[in-house]
């Protein structure tokens, strides 16, 4: 894929991929492959594995290659296929490294965690990973801990095509993207669709999504709407799915992938509970009410 049809891509919205477990608790590869199919012949832009909604920080090292490797062969080349790493330095690097070796066309970096990273090392550890990584580079920058020059001289890095702008923070990226030249990286929201829209004022285009992994038709409308300059109808499409990703933000948003994969069991696919810390299962009355929202949607319900 040549960067400028990535570059396109990117502007698209990057379907974040949830994990299925089996009744064992291990991953399922098999329907992992069905899901990552599901979402590509949808038409979605870019697809994730590996990322928050799919528990990265849940998973160890191989079932993070297992992933990424049931994403690929899912994806069978008709999405652009983004596979997420993170953790150490040497990890990330490592990961990356086998991810592109076995087809992932470009590497999502997540923010360290470390409570005694420096801004300017987190600034470092995006860009070491970029120029150790033989394919391009999104940097997903999920706090305000990195100042707007530490963030710049992210998104200027050659290698780093992609700023995933993950907090509500618009100021910041206004001013990020006032400072942006033309091989600046391309500025995505990071928030999902319900952001979508003031992060496109701003000018930044993309976004990222868990909700493609329950209804991507649903998704593609916005994405349509705000590539058409249509504020108004975006807005209406967003408030459809307000319920649903306000049930998200639940426990300190420790419901965010608990709701999408409770879904998607609605759905007929038996994808397991959320691993610990996150919250494993919803709530008899909170599933009651995600059952409705699903049949408002006009959804198939198992």
């Amino acid at each position: 894929m040549n960067s400028r049809d990535l570059s396109t891509r990117l502007g698209g919205i990057s379907g974040v991929l949830v994990t299925p477990f089996d009744s064992d608790g291990n991953v399922d590869r098999a329907l992992y492959v069905r899901l990552t199919a599901r979402v590509a012949e949808a038409g979605i832009h870019s697809l994730v594995a590996g990322g928050n909604t799919g528990e990265f920080y849940a998973l160890d090292p191989d079932e993070v290659r297992l992933a990424h490797d049931a994403a690929i062969e899912g994806n069978a080349g008709r999405s652009v296929l983004i596979a997420g790493v993170g953790r150490s330095l040497k990890e990330a690097i490592a990961l990356a490294s086998r991810a592109v070796q076995h087809g992932a066309d470009a590497i999502l970096v997540h923010q360290p965690l470390d409570p005694f990273a420096s801004p300017r090392a987190q600034a470092d550890y995006f860009r070491s990973i970029a120029d150790a990584v033989a394919a391009p580079v999104l940097a997903y920058v999920r706090s305000d801990a990195l100042g707007p020059d530490d963030i710049m001289s992210v998104a200027d890095h050659p290698n780093i095509v992609g700023v995933k702008f993950a907090t509500p923070n618009l100021m910041r990226l206004a001013e990020c993207i006032r400072a942006s030249g033309p091989a600046t990286a391309r500025w995505i929201c990071g928030l999902a669709e319900g952001w979508a829209p003031a992060f496109y004022a701003l000018g930044a285009r993309g976004f990222t999504s868990g909700l493609v992994n329950v209804d991507p038709p649903r998704s593609l409308a916005i994405h349509a709407a705000l590539e058409a300059g249509d504020y108004q109808q975006a807005q209406r499409l967003v408030a459809s799915i307000a319920a649903f990703e306000t049930m998200r933000t639940r426990f300190n948003n420790g419901a965010n992938v608990t709701v999408v994969k409770s879904a998607l069991e609605f759905l007929g696919y038996a994808v397991g509970p959320v691993r610990i810390p996150g919250h494993p299962r919803l709530s008899r009355d909170d599933a009651g009410a995600l059952r409705t929202i699903l049949r408002d949607w006009g959804l198939p319900l198992a």
